[in-house]
């Protein structure tokens, strides 16, 4: 069940996840156009003063640690690292693309703009992750690594997790080559209701919800919740690389112990 937040001038989304959480929008934040406003994206060539004051004004929103946050270098991978303190002096812990920890006050940290959230938490035994999938990440199986990796390095059960598969560009709009059609088709053998083709031209449509989805069920997790939200038909409150044409910012996520 979505809830959706303000404060101050933010936007932000809470899930069905029992935990102190939130997906971002683009709204309420101080960068200039084309980041307007809450751009939390470090490399994209907005103000770093901006990008700064964002991600304060998105920590006090949740109220969490914003000196203890941490995030990682995202490179499409789908390795995992596991946080359990920042590195002084350093604002990333390592080049991966899901962060998992079981600290108490550790905020992790991850910025998007079509790629795809997944956010986790078991309950049981008290621990969290967050993850960062785009193509490359959801055929490689960014989500079902994340679970192997809370399994690994906190004895989790799956059917204890809890996942959110956060907003990112739908089916209706992700357009992609045939070489992307052959590495799911790798990756998931049937492509069958995760593969679309316009009746027109044959082109290929890819569902990242779905694929991340059956990724998750495919580690053993059940309790799954789909958001639904399209970044590429939601500018007005989410950034889009496709969409903008890659002159846009990235909107945050934030969950913590």
């Amino acid at each position: 069940m979505l809830d959706v937040k303000t404060y101050k001038h933010l936007r932000y989304y809470h899930t069905n996840l029992d935990i102190k959480h939130g997906i971002f929008t683009r709204r309420g934040g101080v960068s200039l156009a084309p980041f307007d406003s809450l751009n939390l994206g470090g490399t994209v060539g907005d103000a770093p003063e901006a990008v700064k004051k964002n991600h304060h004004l998105m920590y006090e929103a949740l109220d969490v640690n914003a000196s203890r946050a941490v995030t990682s270098w995202l490179v499409h991978s789908c390795d995992v690292v596991v946080a359990e303190r920042p590195i002084e002096g350093q604002t990333w812990l390592a080049k991966a693309d899901a962060i998992i920890t079981n600290t108490p006050d550790l905020p992790l940290v991850m910025r998007y703009a079509d790629c795809t959230p997944l956010l986790f938490h078991d309950p049981i035994k008290g621990a969290i992750g967050i993850a960062h999938a785009g193509w490359r990440g959801t055929v490689q199986g960014m989500a079902s690594a994340t679970i192997r990796a809370m399994i690994e390095a906190f004895d989790c059960e799956p059917a204890h997790i809890r996942a959110v598969i956060g907003p990112s560009i739908s089916l209706s709009h992700f357009q992609v080559g045939e070489e992307v059609v052959e590495a799911f088709q790798e990756s998931f053998g049937t492509l069958e209701g995760i593969l679309q083709r316009d009746p027109d031209d044959n082109t290929a449509y890819i569902d990242l919800w779905e694929a991340n989805r059956r990724d998750l069920m495919s580690a053993g997790v059940q309790d799954i919740e789909t958001m639904r939200l399209c970044t590429f038909d939601g500018v007005d409150e989410f950034y889009s690389h496709r969409a903008e044409k890659g002159r846009t910012g990235r909107f945050g996520a934030v969950i913590s112990l």
